[in-house]
């Protein structure tokens, strides 16, 4: 593909992946980033919800939603993958809060968050490079797409 057939989206995985390029980060990296993406939507979960209409984890509803927008104009078929994505994070997350109640989930979420960063610059610190958000914080957006985009190639699909 050349420059002015190039999509944002693939232009995004090209810099990412120049973050990212030792196999052991990588590898963290394909762990780390769904978890910290779970944990982030388990946090929002846990934050009360406005009024008596709502229900919770609205606010973790509005930020998969907001990024989902982000990921299917990026890309339709990763898009519908980060659906997919978010809607088994939703439940999971949505039966850990009807099981063990918010604090559990609260607690949960943010041993993961801390646990999973901590891989995240163990990694980037086996790359000698750093983490590609600290240029721009849209690369935090870009970590899940880019780990899924690894998934679709394994499986031979086009994003």
């Amino acid at each position: 593909m050349n420059a002015a057939t190039e999509r944002p989206i693939d232009r995004w995985f090209t810099s990412y992946s120049g973050d990212h390029r030792n196999d052991t980060n990588q590898w963290i990296h394909v762990f780390a980033v769904p978890a910290i993406l779970w944990s982030v939507i388990a946090l929002l979960w846990c934050i009360p919800s406005p009024g008596t209409w709502f229900q919770p984890g609205f606010w973790a509803a509005l930020a998969m939603f907001a990024a989902w927008m982000f990921y299917y104009r990026a890309s339709r078929p990763l898009g519908f993958g980060m659906l997919a994505v978010f809607v088994v994070m939703a439940w999971f997350t949505r039966w850990l809060y009807l099981a063990y109640g918010t604090k559990q989930l609260l607690t949960l979420a943010i041993a993961v968050f801390v646990v999973a960063w901590i891989a995240q610059f163990v990694g980037h610190k086996i790359e000698g490079r750093k983490p590609s958000f600290l240029t721009d914080l849209t690369y935090l957006l870009i970590g899940p797409a880019w780990v899924l985009a690894k998934l679709y190639r394994k499986f031979g699909w086009k994003y």
